[in-house]
């Protein structure tokens, strides 16, 4: 049974130059909700503002995406950090990012990892203690994206936190739901096909094909889109188009 309403969210903000905000003005109007990079895999307070701005202006519900502090590898890679370090490093980027949301007469929505960070929490129970203890002591009422099935997802839950359950339109999901290492060149979806089957079988069924060509069921509550797939305002568009042309509400949970 297709669902009524889900949540198409993006990871933006993610830009060096003033240029670089043109994508997100083109995929802003598309969706419902946005991650914006809080300085740990790239952005500052300049492009934090901005897209939280061009957030707020077009009713799209504002979150936070740290990061492990590393522009270098643009948060990609796992740092080995002791937990204290990286519940610092997340607990700053969100108070630096918190500040400016409200600044900008905007509210905060959501908080999302990003990156190596998500997918590590995922797996390993120290690293979600860490990320999610710092969230908690900052922001316990706001909503989390996360995996579901995940150790990060338990976790949260255990810790009475509001967990979003977040699929991906764009990426490769192993057997146990994982997501397939960028490592591997067909981590990505790359055709617009490809993206609506994958989106069809969320919002119908809550399952997926996995890499290993099994189907899997997937509790699916916000799909996620990343900004740097190659022709991503396309398949926004796309995307957009599919779930309104099959009466799906698109909507911040």
């Amino acid at each position: 049974m297709m669902k009524k309403s889900i949540d198409l969210n993006c990871d933006l903000g993610e830009w060096k130059t003033k240029e670089g905000i043109k994508l997100d003005k083109a995929i802003m109007p598309l969706i419902s909700s946005c991650n914006i990079a809080c300085g740990g895999h790239i952005g500052d307070e300049y492009s934090m503002k901005k897209t939280i701005e061009l957030a707020h202006s077009h009713g799209v519900a504002i979150g936070a995406h740290p990061a492990y502090p590393d522009k270098k590898n643009f948060g990609r890679v796992v740092l080995e950090m002791d937990s204290e370090e990286l519940e610092e490093s997340i607990r700053n980027q969100l108070v630096t990012f918190w500040q400016l949301v409200k600044e900008s007469g905007a509210s905060l929505h959501h908080i999302k990892p990003h990156g190596a960070l998500y997918n590590r929490a995922a797996k390993d129970l120290h690293t979600a203690k860490a990320v999610l203890k710092a969230i908690k002591s900052l922001l316990p009422e706001k909503k989390i994206y996360l995996p579901a099935g995940s150790v990060s997802a338990k976790l949260a839950k255990d810790l009475g936190l509001n967990v979003v359950y977040e699929v991906f339109a764009d990426r490769v999901y192993e057997d146990d739901l994982s997501l397939r290492s960028r490592s591997y060149p067909d981590a990505l979806l790359r055709n617009k096909e490809d993206v609506i089957s994958q989106l069809r079988h969320f919002i119908e069924s809550e399952q997926v094909y996995t890499h290993s060509g099994n189907l899997k069921s997937i509790k699916a509550e916000t799909i996620c889109l990343h900004s740097d797939t190659p022709g991503a305002i396309e398949l926004a568009k796309i995307i957009n188009s599919f779930l309104i042309n099959h009466g799906v509400t698109i909507s911040a949970p």
